[in-house]
């Protein structure tokens, strides 16, 4: 038997190992000498023990009961007195905010800070590496809490209070070649209910960042119609957004009544400046979600410009409206009924107002979200009709209810089980958009489905941005979906 005092004094934090070579067991003792806590019942080799003392000097005791019972060693790692411990200081990954928690360390206030939000704008970023920065997203004056909606992180990420002044803050590493939009969350309500009513609690404060210097809309009625939209220095041109030309194409609306989905809605046609039926280069885009592509992605004007700097072939579109909010959830997510009604019964007056027979090769279905996941399945249910489908962070890890966990990811399985149809693609996912708790994303579920196509034959085309679920950065996808399949080289 052996015994070995600690002179550590009590609530002293202790770690170490005894390596020995027969077997041993090791207690800790109370102040009465009594055994209080077992460490090790007959071990042999390196036993580590992590203890925080009972009282001034506490004793180990070390009892060896086979040959060799001197063979042992202590190791004591860590010793550290109750008056030294602490919680390690706090790293901040923005120097400016490891700056301001500097300042009010020193007593200093936090104007110094507030004017270099006022001086730089919204959010701070600060260069990490070559290919990377760091964004701070901050907000003033909060008094409960403050939430990001479009953060990097892809999910509602609350802000955290720097000590008990009044800057809030949160920071991202991001790629150079971000962009992005969001909002903030100021003060939301916090009750007793459930998870989806606390959640969705946060559209009552949601608004636009009073320090960004990039309101979108600029002509919003007010900030809580309003995102606030960064893009770095190294984020990827986006065609047809600059400029405008003389050379406008026009604009009509009918209303379109289904018999077969039993409603209404509007469809908008677009016709490109000067348009000539009997162009044999005409493309007819059908894209989703009308109102969003006609206000907030300039899809007009982004055509008008691409056609008249030649970058496009003449390109003709449909605007779908959806009928109201549950009419989009039943009808793009797989809906047979919805595909085959754009097939067969909305094609032909398309057909018929357009005054030309558009071919299925020059066709091609659009959409982001769930407007992307319908591209794909009307298409592929209708490859005759519909010959290209560019869908932008479309929702491939959606699948229809009672389906086998085995096939969750259930377009990519039609696409594997399935004869190979005469389609090109175009898809595009946002690194942002990523799963959580295991399921899958959006750009995972996308990857999936890209590599599903390619080995079965497709023609892919597939790009990645460092963005979100995001228009502002669909207002770029569209138009790069557009130039990748029908741009002049594949035009001629």
């Amino acid at each position: 038997m052996h015994s070995l005092i600690l002179d550590i004094g009590q609530g002293g934090y202790v770690a170490g190992a005894v390596k020995t070579a027969a077997p041993v067991t090791l207690e800790l003792l109370d102040g009465d000498g009594k055994p209080m806590r077992r460490l090790a019942d007959q071990q042999s080799g390196q036993i580590n023990f992590r203890i925080v003392a009972p009282n001034d000097q506490p004793v180990l005791r070390l009892t060896n009961m086979g040959p060799g019972k001197n063979d042992f060693e202590f190791d004591l790692q860590f010793m550290v007195e109750f008056a030294d411990q602490g919680a390690p200081s706090r790293h901040y990954q923005s120097p400016a905010i490891a700056s301001a928690a500097q300042d009010l360390a020193r007593g200093i206030v936090t104007d110094g800070f507030w004017g270099r939000v006022q001086r730089d704008g919204t959010p701070l970023i600060e260069p990490l590496n070559e290919d990377e920065v760091i964004m701070t997203f901050v907000a003033r004056g909060l008094e409960r809490n403050g939430r990001i909606v479009g953060a990097p992180s892809n999910d509602h990420e609350y802000l955290e209070r720097l000590g008990n002044s009044d800057i809030w803050f949160k920071s991202f590493v991001v790629p150079n070649s971000t962009r992005l939009s969001y909002q903030i969350a100021r003060d939301v309500p916090e009750f007793d209910a459930d998870f989806r009513s606390q959640r969705v609690a946060l559209l009552a404060t949601i608004q636009a960042d009073p320090f960004n210097r990039h309101p979108w809309p600029v002509d919003a009625p007010d900030a809580f119609n309003q995102d606030s939209v960064v893009e770095l220095p190294d984020a990827p041109d986006q065609p047809g957004m600059n400029g405008t030309t003389a050379h406008k194409g026009t604009l009509e609306t009918f209303v379109f009544n289904s018999e077969r989905l039993g409603n209404s809605r509007d469809i908008t046609l677009y016709r490109p400046y000067q348009f000539d039926p009997a162009n044999h280069d005409n493309v007819l885009l059908i894209l989703f979600d009308a109102k969003e592509y006609l206000t907030t992605v300039p899809t007009p004007r982004i055509l008008d410009n691409l056609i008249a700097a030649g970058k496009l072939p003449p390109v003709s579109v449909a605007f779908i409206a959806n009928p109201d909010r549950a009419a989009r959830g039943r009808e793009l997510p797989g809906n047979p009924d919805f595909a085959n009604m754009l097939a067969d019964d909305l094609m032909p007056v398309l057909r018929d107002r357009f005054g030309t027979d558009f071919a299925a090769a020059r066709t091609v279905l659009a959409g982001s979200s769930y407007g992307g996941l319908a591209s794909a399945t009307v298409a592929l249910s209708h490859p005759d009709v519909f010959g290209n489908a560019i869908s932008m962070s479309g929702s491939f890890w959606w699948h229809p209810q009672n389906t086998p966990v085995d096939q969750g990811e259930f377009v990519a399985h039609q696409v594997a089980t399935g004869p190979r149809r005469p389609i090109r693609f175009f898809m595009t996912a946002g690194l942002f958009e990523t799963g959580r708790m295991g399921v899958a994303g959006i750009v995972e579920s996308g990857r999936h489905l890209r590599d599903v196509l390619i080995a079965r034959g497709y023609d892919v085309q597939y790009r990645e941005y460092a963005g979100g679920h995001d228009y502002v950065v669909w207002r770029g996808a569209l138009a790069d979906g557009l130039i990748g399949l029908f741009g002049t080289v594949s035009a001629k």
